[in-house]
Order: structure tokens, then C-alpha cells, then sequence
């Protein structure tokens, strides 16, 4: 339909400029034109040079420009010839073309009403009524993931991501930014989620292997219907916030897995600062040193469990019980007592969430 819409600009341009022009999308595929079209190669060329490149280009004899390059090049205006007229046709295709683009993507385009739906931009009523006209399926059980690329880039991951799952009327791939995407992908049924996490881990390797960008995976539980998107949309970001501070080492976050510390992120930060003053009446956390840490962290993994931590330290059985006796002196904390343990590893994420500074969601 967008097609149709280009080739009635083009027909109109004719009458106002003497020149041949048309659109191209991505692919190479020539959707408007008013006459003679450019060679496969031309074709080819012009793509390649506009892609990711908003600005006005001369490329095979030809200006050229991208109508829009973020989040990624969809399609190009190309005008016979490098004169000024070739320029303003240019530009002025452009414009127009942009134009009616916005239009369908507000009436047509499901990927637009997906992202109006995730940030928020429509009301329940509206949604209903905008999910029947574009034949939405309402009730469809469908799954977020907040895919975060950990380093700088300028180039992002659309592509690949929309190359790992092409049906447009079913997987919807939503750029917020270069670093930032969001995938919401519809399930033929309600899946556990290991099979989401195993979703979740074809897109960290995939990405990793196609781009080499090391990537975060923040996952939502699954959305049953249309109106549970928006909620799942936030599960997804707090699955990344939370894992950023209590998991640092993993790269698929599970909403239905950040245990305590999701309670611990949505505390405020005052009373998590009370709570630390209470527990720690005899000194700060922060004055224990990096080994002192490193025999609570493996004393915790090994269960409480003297004998193992000790051997999995290297260090003698009395050294350890030397090493619990001085946090016991500096917090007031004897950690081989369950209870007293449990508050202490629940202090250390508090602390460990205040020193983040972390943006609440």
C-alpha cells in the first residue's frame, strides 16, 4: 500500500519537474518511478551509499537521498542528473514522501502501534479499536525483550535482530535507540521461562556472533493479551535495572527470576539507609576489605558450610573461623548463625544498591 502511495507522489512530481526520478526501498526493489528506472548495478550502488546516511548524495549520476536513516535507512529518493533541479526534486521528494509516510505508519503500520502501545500513547479504548482495524490479535499471548548493547555504537543491531525474526505481522522490532531495542514476539502458546531464556540466548549469541557487541537481555513474564504489553514493556526494563546492580555477571535478565532484589529495587532509598544504620550498629559495610568480602560471598555459596569454604579458600578451617570472629567484632553479625546471616547477605544488596545509583524506573 505505501507503494502505491510513493507512485502517486512521483506522477505528481512529473508535472513540476522535468527530470526521472523515483524511490527504492532497502532491498534494492524500485517502488515509484516515472520513467526510465537505474541499472541493477546503479541500483545497488545507490543503496549501498545511502544506507545509514540522511544526507544529499551524487552517486551514479544520480542525487540521491535517504529518506529517513534512523533507526535505519527504508527507503531512497533518487533524481536523474546532479544540477541544482536534480537536488530540489530531490529534497522535495523527500518531504512530501516523508510525509505520507508518517501518515501510514499512524493508520497502517502495526510496528508504530506496537511502540505506541509500550510507551504508553494510547488509551484501553483506543487500543482495542486500533488492534481490530490493523487485525491485531488481541488476545495473543506475546513475550518483551529489552535488548541493551553494552558498548558504544553507532551502528545498531535493527538489523540483525530483524533478520532473526522477519515476520513483520507477528514479531515486532521496535528501535529506541542505537544501544536499545525492544523485540516483542507473539508465542503460539504460553511458554515457561527456560524456553524464553533459550529466545533470549539465540539473541545474545546471534548478535555476538554476527557484530561482535556484547548485548543485555532484559525478559518479561508473558503477556496474555494485548492489554498486558505495556506492564510486560516495564517488566523487561526492570529485569535489565535490577540485574545491572545484583547480577553484573549474567546477560539475560529474567523478570520472573530477580528474587529479593527486585524487592530491594523498589524500596526507597531512605529506608534502605535506615535499615542499614539498624543492622549495622557496630560499623559500616564498607569498611571490610576485598578478602573479607571474598570469604563472605563463597561462604554464602557453599551454604553456611565451614569445612567446604574453607578448602575451597585454601586457607585452614581456624583461619576462617579467625576471619567470621572479626566480622562478627566489626558488624555485630555472627554470619555461622542462619538468621544472622540472612540479614547480613540481605544488607549487603542493600548496600550494594545504594552505591549504584541506579535511575528508578
Amino acid at each position: 500500500m505505501i507503494s502505491k502511495a510513493f507512485q502517486n507522489i512521483i506522477t505528481q512530481m512529473t508535472d513540476v519537474y522535468p527530470k526521472k526520478f523515483g524511490i527504492i526501498d532497502s532491498h534494492g526493489l524500485i517502488l515509484a518511478s516515472n520513467g526510465s528506472e537505474p541499472s541493477d548495478e546503479a541500483v545497488e550502488a545507490i543503496v549501498y551509499a545511502a544506507s545509514n546516511n540522511d544526507k544529499l548524495l551524487f552517486k551514479e549520476g544520480y542525487t540521491i537521498r535517504s529518506m529517513s536513516a534512523k533507526p535505519h535507512t527504508e527507503y531512497i529518493v533518487y533524481v536523474e542528473g546532479t544540477d541544482e533541479i536534480s537536488k530540489l526534486c530531490c529534497n522535495s521528494i523527500v518531504v512530501t514522501a516523508n510525509n505520507v509516510r508518517h501518515y501510514y505508519d499512524e493508520k497502517y503500520d502495526k510496528n508504530n502501534f506496537m511502540q505506541n502501545i509500550i510507551f504508553d500513547n494510547l488509551l484501553p479504548f483506543d487500543l482495542h479499536q486500533k488492534a481490530r482495524e490493523l487485525h491485531v490479535d488481541i488476545d495473543m499471548p506475546r513475550a518483551v525483550f529489552y535488548i541493551k548493547v553494552l558498548e558504544s555504537v553507532e551502528n545498531g543491531i535493527f538489523d540483525v535482530l530483524r533478520n532473526m525474526f522477519p515476520d513483520k505481522e507477528k514479531d515486532f522490532v521496535i528501535n529506541i535507540d542505537a544501544n536499545n531495542i525492544v523485540l516483542i514476539k507473539e508465542l503460539k502458546e504460553i511458554e515457561t521461562s527456560e524456553k524464553l531464556e533459550e529466545t533470549a540466548q539465540a539473541i545474545v549469541d546471534t548478535i555476538s556472533a554476527e557484530t561482535m557487541l556484547t548485548v543485555s537481555v532484559g525478559l518479561s513474564t508473558v503477556a496474555l493479551n494485548i492489554d498486558q504489553i505495556n506492564n510486560a514493556y516495564k517488566e523487561a526494563q526492570v529485569a535489565l535495572e535490577v540485574g545491572k546492580v545484583f547480577d553484573e555477571e549474567k546477560y539475560i535478565l529474567n523478570y520472573d527470576s530477580l528474587g529479593i532484589g527486585r524487592l530491594i529495587y523498589q524500596l526507597p532509598i531512605k529506608l534502605c539507609e535506615l535499615f542499614l544504620q539498624e543492622v549495622f550498629k557496630k560499623g559500616d559495610i564498607s569498611t571490610l576489605d576485598e578478602e573479607t568480602i571474598l570469604t563472605i560471598n563463597k561462604f554464602f555459596e557453599n551454604d553456611l558450610n565451614v569445612s567446604e569454604t574453607s578448602r575451597q579458600l585454601f586457607v585452614h578451617r581456624n583461619t576462617l573461623v579467625y576471619r567470621l570472629e572479626k566480622i562478627y567484632k566489626l558488624t555485630g553479625l555472627d554470619l555461622r548463625k542462619f538468621d544472622q546471616a540472612i540479614v547480613f547477605k540481605v544488607a549487603m544488596m542493600v548496600h550494594k544498591y545504594l552505591e549504584s545509583n541506579s535511575m528508578k524506573i
